[in-house]
């Protein structure tokens, strides 16, 4: 029973509440973040941390005539609570359930759509122009996590905001605590006294009187600013966010809902760009998530009593694990061999070698762009770096895989993890593009696995070749085949037959090859015998095999977990009509050109015919007409 929650239907409802609802409030919220995660897994540290945030920014603003950019989005679990979204939160990233992210389709209260990091400042920037322009005098807010910071964008949007200094309030919500010591007595009297609407007033009036006078004027107006800034920043890290043109506040107890509201009204009265500087603490309020707050950024379901996550069926070893493994081994006997990841140890499965090799592994932090670029200076030097990076996320760095890594010929591999559809995180984080914006670059070899035994020697294969390299595999468990302990190239451009039929020819990629092998199994039982090839290469396609397969002249279809459009079969497409081969009938399987809706891998494999079952009904269906 949640009696305070019940009663909010929307942000309005919160301005009727008295202040000691509002800490109970806090608690329910949290509840019910812990009660939905614990079930459907989600980003329950982030959220869990901006509880009274969320409460303060809607009780003294007013969406949807005040607009909320979240970044990154998986900190708005409270705000979907509180804006109408609380009957259906417990479908929280289920298949046709609520996004886990800020979604404007969704509900009038998303003010932005925001899965990736670090772009709550410029879109805010944006939305506050057009505010302007259309002489509308609502406020625009854009709430940012500290590890966004980390993203060259959010400087970009820092600077432009700055300098056209529109009326627009920036939060930095910092989860780290890395400056705890600045909470207390004076850190408070500090942020009070430069929001007081009467001192905020007098600085600007002064100035302007001061930048009216001749040379002498501006010169106590510097010395004025100055004095201002040393003292900003003795006691706080105010002065960068100065030099950027905000007007800074904080650090302020992010927890403490007094004061939040006190600041934020101050601060709704200003006209000009103003940084809040907020102090949360990941994971608040479940001690499990306080205490190890990366394991807790985004879980899978866990018991509530404990904090234990709760283990799949078992079975085999992950992609992601078997890459680290295997990396690591490479690396103990090669020593160029380096590791990238962009802010995602763990979830790139490059722990153990960063603890193995400390001097060769590199966290930039949520820069792919620049991960990418400094991975080219290595190589450039002779060395061999492995960029282990999410499919969504390299998109980010495309122009440096292009200008900085192809357009050079330099040998740096791309260790593309979550490639196909990733699960509850949905269409912002569903890897089914990267063939097609890559596939078009010179210079750069493209590969996946069929199995995770494959998917070691396509890495030896990668860091062999000496020029760009890219390998692909999905997020999760592999399939349990032998481990070979000893790796090696495979022949580049050359796929592998597995199983010949008749009556037509699945070319299957990566994940797609067991599925094809088992729809040619049920295709068996019913007289329709097919041949199965393990594409293995996307770049250089294997020529000599697919024109072979073509000759038969029977049908051919083309399985891949990538967008339809510039993908594999694509490629597969290009190359037969290249060859004279155009009027062989050829399907292609794939993802449509639409983005793809959040849900668990297997249903959505199986909503896009791309498991066993629906690619055994294509067959039948081409097949017998």
């Amino acid at each position: 029973m949640a009696p305070v929650l019940e009663k909010i239907n929307g942000p309005e409802d919160l301005k009727k509440l008295a202040g000691r609802e509002l800490v109970t409030l806090a608690e329910e919220l949290r509840q019910e973040i812990i009660a939905t995660c614990a079930t459907n897994g989600g980003h329950l540290a982030p959220s869990l941390g901006v509880v009274e945030l969320t409460i303060a920014l809607h009780r003294v603003f007013s969406s949807p005539q005040d607009k909320i950019v979240w970044d990154v989005g998986h900190q708005a679990y409270a705000h979907k609570l509180l804006t109408g979204r609380r009957e259906r939160f417990r479908t929280l990233r289920t298949l046709g359930g609520i996004s886990g992210f800020p979604k404007r389709a969704e509900s009038v209260h998303d003010a932005f759509d925001v899965g990736h990091s670090s772009t709550s400042i410029s879109a805010a920037l944006g939305l506050a122009v057009a505010r302007d322009l259309r002489r509308d005098r609502n406020k625009v807010i854009a709430v940012i996590g500290d590890g966004s910071m980390t993203g060259g964008i959010a400087y970009e949007g820092l600077n432009h905001a700055g300098h056209l200094n529109k009326d627009l309030v920036v939060i930095l919500n910092d989860n780290e605590m890395s400056i705890a010591e600045n909470v207390g007595a004076l850190s408070n009297f500090l942020s009070r006294t430069i929001t007081s609407e009467f001192v905020h007033k007098i600085k600007k009036d002064v100035e302007g009187f001061l930048e009216g006078l001749d040379g002498l004027g501006r010169n106590v107006l510097q010395v004025a600013k100055r004095a201002e800034e040393s003292l900003k920043g003795l006691f706080t890290p105010g002065m960068l966010f100065e030099a950027f043109g905000f007007e800074y506040i904080g650090p302020i107890d992010g927890h403490d809902l007094d004061l939040l509201q006190e600041t934020l009204e101050r601060v709704k009265r200003f006209d000009d760009a103003v940084l809040i500087h907020v102090l949360t603490k990941k994971g608040k309020g479940y001690r499990p998530a306080e205490e190890n707050p990366s394991l807790f950024h985004g879980v899978g379901p866990f018991e509530i009593a404990t904090g234990k996550v709760i283990k799949g069926k078992g079975g085999a070893a992950s992609y992601t694990g078997i890459f680290g493994e295997t990396i690591k081994k490479i690396a103990a006997e090669d020593d160029k061999v380096c590791a990238i990841t962009a802010a995602m140890p763990d979830g790139t499965g490059l722990t153990p070698f960063a603890k193995e090799f400390p001097t060769r592994f590199f966290d930039v932090g949520i820069a792919e762009q620049h991960g990418v670029t400094f991975a080219a200076g290595l190589a450039a030097e002779g060395y061999t770096p492995v960029f282990a990076v999410y499919s969504s996320f390299l998109q980010r760095a495309y122009d440096q895989v292009f200008h900085d890594v192809c357009l050079q010929n330099l040998p740096v591999v791309f260790a593309i993890d979550r490639a196909g559809v990733v699960g509850s995180d949905g269409p912002t984080h569903h890897g089914v593009f990267d063939l097609s914006y890559l596939r078009s670059l010179p210079n750069l070899t493209i590969m996946a696995p069929k199995d995770e035994n494959e998917l070691q020697h396509m890495l030896q294969t990668a860091i062999d070749l000496g020029t760009p390299a890219a390998v692909r595999y999905p997020r999760g468990n592999g399939y349990g085949v032998p481990l070979d302990q000893n790796f090696h190239a495979l022949p580049v451009g050359r796929g592998e037959v597995l199983r010949d039929g008749k009556d037509g020819t699945i070319i299957a990629l990566g994940t797609m090859v067991m599925p094809a092998l088992e729809a040619a199994t049920i295709l068996a039982g019913e007289g329709i015998e097919m041949t199965v090839a393990n594409a293995r290469f996307v770049k250089p396609l294997d020529r000599e095999l697919i024109i072979s397969l073509a000759g038969r002249n029977c049908p051919l279809f083309t399985v891949e977990e990538n967008a339809l459009q510039g993908g594999f079969g694509t490629a597969v497409l290009e190359l037969l009509a290249d060859e004279g081969f155009a009027d062989i009938a050829v399907t292609r399987l794939g993802f449509p050109d639409q983005f793809i809706e959040q849900g668990e891998q297997p249903e959505l494999r199986a909503c896009y015919g791309l498991d066993a079952q629906g690619i055994a009904a294509r067959v039948r269906e081409k097949i017998h007409g």
